[in-house]
């Protein structure tokens, strides 16, 4: 490793904005696919950027743990006076406990996510994307952010929730507020406000739910479930920021993804067109290539070996799903959107192992959807300036996106 390579920061976040993380990352899995940081802007870590390497680590829980009490699953740490552990998903949840907490807690909400729920949920999906997709200007440009992305991730969380719909749109500003690198430098008090305001919410909605009769939104689930004794408040809360920035982020950016790479590579689109069933295939291709959640972290529970490396006790592991999944190795040409792309499924963008997100069906399904209905209504949103990236280690976001259709 050359001596310039050893003291990068991969983590700063101006890469992410203007995208340069990618060119750094494809060094780094060719020099120093294990890289260590010492004194970065987040502290020092070690970086894991190729997609076998993630996917053991993630593999080995013992080892490499996502607890709260050892700083959560991300490379942010709780700003002083955060009471709540409220960095970027640094929240009491089931993603940030180890086993065996871990799973018996998952379950509680793993219910509103299996086949028969998708199922039901479709039919709905589809009507709001179809309502959504007729309603666009044609002949004058438009954000596909928030005329497009945002609306339909929100109103889906609504829905997924049964929340109050007339007060949706604070579900996006509270997932917003939970994951701004902005906010958590500059405005903690006002973030701590917002976070505040949707503990109250959701614990003002549990009781409401709890004296109601069981009913099949996603609250009342968790509620009436059996294992409903085993959450407290501050997890029941913990849970929901983790659902609305995982229901928020990770499908809004990929919705927001499938505009550019339209744009960028209209001949994988006319894959689609001609063959629609690849609709599948393009949501996980799309959130394979945009790689929404940028890492996730782990804390090393104990001295270890790792491909050569020696890890102590106590050291932050921060897994690049951005780099693994570019991996050239796995996925050739990694940096193309490629419609048909026979591995797009193997993506690590929902994580890996016990840890793999509990909501990829409910994603896969509503950017699927969108899919096929832009192919159906004939929709090619093509670029009418520049997409504007987040600057954040974390969530890899776009914000605005002008977009025109013909």
């Amino acid at each position: 490793m050359t001596d310039d390579l050893a003291l990068l920061d991969p983590a700063r976040p101006d890469r992410f904005a203007d995208g340069s993380a990618h060119a750094l990352f494809r060094r780094l899995r060719a020099e120093a696919p294990i890289h260590r940081c010492e004194g970065g802007e987040f502290g020092s870590y070690w970086s894991i950027t190729r997609h076998a390497d993630i996917s053991a680590i993630e593999n080995d829980p013992d080892t490499y743990s996502s607890s709260w009490t050892r700083g959560g699953i991300s490379i942010i740490e709780p700003p002083p006076g955060d009471v709540m552990h409220a960095n970027a998903l640094g929240m009491v949840s089931f993603i940030t406990m180890d086993p065996p907490d871990h799973a018996a807690k998952r379950r509680v909400v793993a219910p509103a996510f299996t086949p028969s729920e998708m199922q039901r949920l479709a039919g709905d999906i589809r009507r709001r994307t179809v309502e959504r997709l007729e309603s666009l200007p044609r002949g004058a440009v438009f954000d596909w952010v928030s005329d497009v992305s945002v609306p339909l991730t929100t109103d889906m969380l609504a829905i997924l929730f049964d929340f109050p719909w007339e007060e949706r749109a604070k579900l996006r500003l509270w997932s917003d507020a939970i994951v701004s690198l902005d906010m958590i430098r500059h405005q903690p008090d006002a973030r701590m406000a917002l976070v505040m305001e949707m503990a109250q919410r959701f614990l003002a909605l549990w009781q409401e739910r709890l004296a109601a009769p069981p009913a099949l939104d996603l609250l009342s689930m968790m509620i009436h479930s059996d294992q409903y004794d085993r959450i407290d408040q501050m997890e029941f809360v913990g849970n929901m920021a983790l659902l609305i920035v995982g229901g928020n982020d990770t499908t809004r950016n990929s919705m927001s993804a499938l505009a550019e790479v339209i744009g960028r590579w209209p001949d994988e689109w006319a894959k689609v067109v001609a063959d629609p069933t690849l609709a599948l295939n393009v949501a996980s291709e799309v959130i394979r290539w945009q790689s929404p959640a940028a890492h996730m972290r782990r804390t090393v529970t104990r001295d270890t070996d790792f491909q050569g490396q020696r890890f102590a006790a106590g050291d932050k592991i921060v897994l690049w799903y951005l780099s693994g999944n570019r991996d050239e190795g796995v996925f050739p040409d990694g940096d193309r959107f490629i419609a048909d792309r026979p591995n797009a499924r193997r993506h690590l963008s929902f994580g890996h192992g016990i840890h793999r997100c509990v909501g990829a069906r409910l994603a896969e399904l509503q950017i699927g959807i969108l899919i096929e209905e832009m192919v159906r209504l004939g929709i090619q949103p093509q670029p009418a300036g520049a997409v504007v990236r987040d600057a954040h280690p974390f969530i890899s976001s776009i914000s605005a996106e002008p977009v025109i259709l013909g």
